[in-house]
Parts: structure tokens; sequence; C-alpha cells
């Protein structure tokens, strides 16, 4: 029986576990105690990331340093709350050069630990880094406005007004510098306003105008064909009694942003009776002179998106018009909004909404050829057609907006503006 008691080895299993379960326990412990504190960097990280992104706005270059820590730490305790965790910092550091701005944060934290404090640790530290880049991309955007008669009903003329301003303010907004963000402003109708103070520049032509506006030597004679004709006298009114207004260039001049020089390029004048009462403002920073702009705008005559579209074209890329210079060190983002109420009625030559239509699409495509992005918007308070002249300008289907009441301009012009502020800001 000893004999047997002695060969048998079925209960040697306990002590050897006796031995061993110290060590194993520990060694999981310590795996549990690694692992709570890749789970606690892993959400540190995002947090992190998050922050970086919160603080990524204008504000950051005019906070001070303290307002900066104060904000970040503030913005990260509330995205990370871990009980495991203590001893958070989290220093943020903000810098800008010509190829942007920059958001950089570092951050520490010690987690607590339970078993490993059985080797003499009693927490493990983390830490992580992030940045946000942004502001790299200038914007230069032209509102191409209706100013018509028909934007005198269901309170549109005032809506626009209001929504074009909270659209300035927007853009305003998006600069972190004052070379950021230029507009221009075009209010047309069927002819628009450039100003009746460029009477004498070399890019206004005025062979139409003096058809009509002037004095014959006979009174029976009131244009300049049946006077001369009639071997009278025609003797033409001072350009200085100009209106402003000017009428769509030759054809095709009136669908590409080519810069006037001979005749044909030039923009002839007219002394329309309805000419906008808000003149085109060319690309400014000024945001005081474009709401005063906006404030002058009033509604009147017919309709000619053509022209207000070729317009803004040329406000935004050529002469006459002057374009700020572009620096190397960025990149250029140019847009187009075009918004209206009506269909087209009336241009240079023709009375037909088809024949307007024709000449207005081949000016979008060589817009959109030229790699600018186009936002229509068609204010349909009349219950006119849908235009599939305004969703063909759009660049693409998300950036046509068809609006059946005049406050929905406010909240669609805040929706562009969010969306040209997202093209401004790329991170």
């Amino acid at each position: 029986m000893l004999a047997r008691f002695l060969a048998n080895t079925r209960g040697g299993v306990a002590p050897m576990m006796a031995v061993v379960a110290v060590p194993l326990l520990v060694g999981v412990g310590i795996a549990v105690d690694y692992s709570r504190a890749n789970a606690a960097r892993a959400a540190f990280q995002v947090a992190l990331d998050s922050t970086a992104l919160m603080l990524s706005t204008k504000e950051a270059q005019n906070q001070s340093k303290e307002a900066l820590q104060s904000e970040a730490t503030e913005k990260f305790n509330a995205l990370f709350s871990r009980p495991d965790v203590n001893n958070v910092s989290v220093t943020p550091v903000f810098s800008q050069d010509t190829s942007g701005s920059k958001m950089s944060l570092t951050g520490t934290a010690t987690v607590n630990v339970n078993f490993l404090g059985l080797l003499g640790v009693s927490q493990i530290n983390i830490g992580a880094k992030t940045e946000s880049l942004w502001g790299n991309t200038r914007l230069r955007v032209a509102l191409v406005l209706d100013n018509t008669g028909s934007m005198s009903d269901a309170g549109k003329i005032g809506a626009l007004k209001t929504a074009t301003q909270n659209l300035l303010t927007q853009l305003k907004d998006a600069a972190t510098q004052p070379e950021d963000v230029y507009v221009s402003i075009v209010p047309f109708v069927k002819d628009v306003n450039v100003g009746p103070s460029n009477y004498n520049q070399s890019w206004i032509r005025w062979d139409l105008w003096e058809e009509v506006n002037g004095k014959c030597s006979n009174t029976s004679y009131t244009t300049k064909t049946t006077c001369v004709s009639h071997s009278k006298v025609w003797t033409p009114k001072a350009h200085n009694t100009w209106n402003g207004c000017v009428t769509d260039r030759d054809q095709n001049y009136d669908t590409t942003n080519t810069a006037p020089s001979g005749s044909s390029t030039q923009y002839p004048a007219e002394q329309y009776s309805s000419c906008p009462t808000a003149a085109v403002q060319g690309l400014t920073n000024d945001w005081t002179k474009l709401n005063n702009e906006v404030t002058a705008m009033s509604a009147n005559g017919n309709t000619n998106q053509a022209i207000g579209l070729q317009l803004g074209w040329q406000t935004l890329t050529a002469a006459p018009f002057t374009v700020p210079p572009v620096d190397p060190n960025y990149q250029y983002q140019t847009a187009i909004i075009l918004l209206t109420d009506g269909l087209n009625t009336q241009d240079r030559w023709y009375t037909s909404a088809s024949s307007i239509d024709s000449r207005q699409q081949k000016t979008c495509d060589n817009i959109k050829a030229a790699g600018i992005i186009v936002y229509t918007v068609q204010v349909n308070t009349g219950n006119d057609p849908t235009s599939t002249l305004l969703q063909h300008c759009a660049s693409d289907p998300g950036k046509f907006f068809l609006l059946t009441n005049a406050n929905q301009m406010i909240t669609t012009f805040g929706q562009i503006g969010t969306s040209l502020t997202q093209l401004r800001l790329a991170m």
C-alpha cells in the first residue's frame, strides 16, 4: 500500500498550481491594467482630435494664450471623462503663415492601475498629439441679384436684402486675413448699372446711346438715323447725362469674359428708364461698402439674367474691373450666386424667353468650363415653371435651389454661406 501511494502522481497538480497561481494572477492583472490604459489612450486621442477641430476657427488668432488654454481645457473635459484617468493636461498652440492656420494640441494624463501596484507601479502615463490645418484657400464670390419689378411683390426685395447682408457677415467672419475673402455685387434688371461716373471710360460704347439721346435740328426727327437721313444735324446729349446703364455686349462677347478693347467688346451705354438704383460693385473686402450697396437696391424693370451673369463673371476675372492679384502661396476658389424671381423677358435683342435663355446657357457653360462654382436660386412665388436653365447653370444639382416664399432666401443664403465657408476653411 505504501509503495502504491508513493508511486501515485494523480495529486501532483495541486501543489504545482499553488506554486504558479500567484504569478499567473499577477500576469492577468497586468494585462487588464494595460488594456484599460490602451482604451483610455485611444479615447484620449479621439477627444484631443475633436478639441483641435472645435478650436480651429477665425477667433483663435485673436485669443490670448490664457483664453485659448481655458477654452481648450473646457472643450476637452466636456468630451473626455474617465474616473480612472487623472492629471489631465491639454496644451494648445496656434500658429499662422502663408500656407494657412494651424492648431496644435498636446495632451498628457495618468491612468490608475490595480495589479501593477504589486510590482511597485502606481500609474501608467498616456499622451497624444494632434493638429488641425485650415484657411489655406482664399475665396472670391460674385453675387448676381435680381432687382426687377416683380421683386417688389411678396416681400422679396426686403428678404433679399436681409439674406444678402447675413451672407456678407458669414463671409466676413470666414476671413482670417482681409485678403482671404473678396465679394462683388451685380444687381440686374434688363440692364446693369455700371455707374454714371464712368461716362468717360474707354470700355463704354456710345453709338446706341447717341442714336436716341440727342436733338435734331428738325424736331420732327427723334433719332440720329432719321435726322441724318433727312440731311439734318443731330446733336447728341453730353455723356455725363447718362444714367449708368449698359446693355448686352455684341454676340458672342455677351457670353464670354473677354476684356473690353474694340467696339464689339465694349459695353453699350443705354438710358434705360428702369436702370437699377444700385450700381455694380467690383471685388472688394470693404464690408461697409458692400452692405451699403445692398441697402441701395430697389425693385424695377424687366428680367435679363444673362447680362447679370456675364458681368458677375467679369467682376471675378477681367477688366474693366479691378481684380486683386493672386498670391501664389494660396489656393483660390471662385463662385457666383445667381438669384432671380422670374424667367427672362427682355434683353438687347429679344423679348422671347427662349432666345435669351439660349444666350445665357452659353454663358453658363463657359463659366463652369473656367472652373467657377455656380449656385442658382429661383424664387418662385408666382407659380412659374421650374427653370431648366437655372438647373443647367448650377454646377451640380445640389447647387440649384427652388424657393416658394421670400423668407426662404434667408435660410438658403445661409446654407450657401456655410458651403462657401467650408471651401474657405479647408481642413
